[in-house]
């Protein structure tokens, strides 16, 4: 199988290229820094990986998404299974403050995903097979005021996928949105870290149950689906009362 890895190096994206390269499957990795890569590429090969090929790229640049695309899905060998995991965590307060600020974080959380997935869903859909997993946030679900602009520019790639699944479903291909909790990662290390907090590994489990299931959505852990629930169900008057 051949699995292509968007934002490789990912806290969340290396318990999967582990599980992969176990697998003995064949593994594309895709990031920014060449070394991490490199480094990442050397481990999975020694866990025995069929192929491990490394391609350098700001998935964030969308001149740089044609070429990324002619690279890791030529017509003829399009992924089985491709993860992407591009996304950043803004300063709400600086997005509150600066209209660049927050127009920045909506092209990286979601506009520069669009970019990227719109091309490659493409092919998937001309070879008429393949998973599609994409992170998302359960921040997506209701706007709060601790993330309002991170949390709307899930909420559109949200959407977005939604259609994109319900428009390749009869192709055969299969479209899967993920929704992480909070995850004790690098870029929430300066966090306070309390008992919803979940390690990189448990939601890779949770990714990986997904995919065997075919799952068209998915909280993981699974207890968010709960708290999502509630926090939508809450009325308007009474959700303004609350610091959320």
């Amino acid at each position: 199988m051949i699995v292509l890895l968007l934002a490789a190096t990912s806290a969340i994206a290396k318990p999967l290229a582990r599980h992969h390269a176990e697998q003995g499957d064949e593994l594309i990795l895709v990031g920014r820094n060449e070394a991490k890569l490199e480094r990442l590429a050397a481990d999975l090969t020694v866990r025995g990986a069929a192929q491990v090929q490394t391609e350098v790229a700001d998935l964030a640049d969308p001149e740089a998404i044609a070429m990324l695309m002619a690279r890791c899905c030529p017509e003829n060998r399009v992924p089985d299974l491709t993860y992407c995991f591009q996304g950043v965590l803004p300063d709400q307060t600086q997005c509150q403050n600066s209209p660049e600020a927050a127009l920045d974080s909506i092209r990286v959380n979601a506009l520069g995903l669009i970019a990227l997935l719109t091309p490659l869903a493409n092919r998937l859909e001309q070879a008429g097979r393949g998973t599609l997993v994409v992170i998302s946030s359960v921040a997506g679900d209701r706007g709060r005021q601790s993330n309002y602009v991170y949390g709307s520019a899930k909420a559109l790639l949200n959407t977005f996928l939604e259609g994109l699944r319900h428009r390749l479903a009869p192709k055969g291909v299969t479209v899967i949105t993920v929704k992480p909790g909070f995850v004790d990662t690098p870029m929430t290390a300066e966090f306070n870290k309390g008992p919803l907090w979940a390690q990189p590994d448990t939601v890779a489990q949770g990714i990986l149950s997904a995919v065997r299931r075919r799952r068209s959505e998915v909280y993981v852990p699974g207890y968010w689906w709960a708290i999502m629930a509630l926090i939508k169900a809450i009325p308007q008057p009474l959700f303004n009362r609350l610091k959320l």
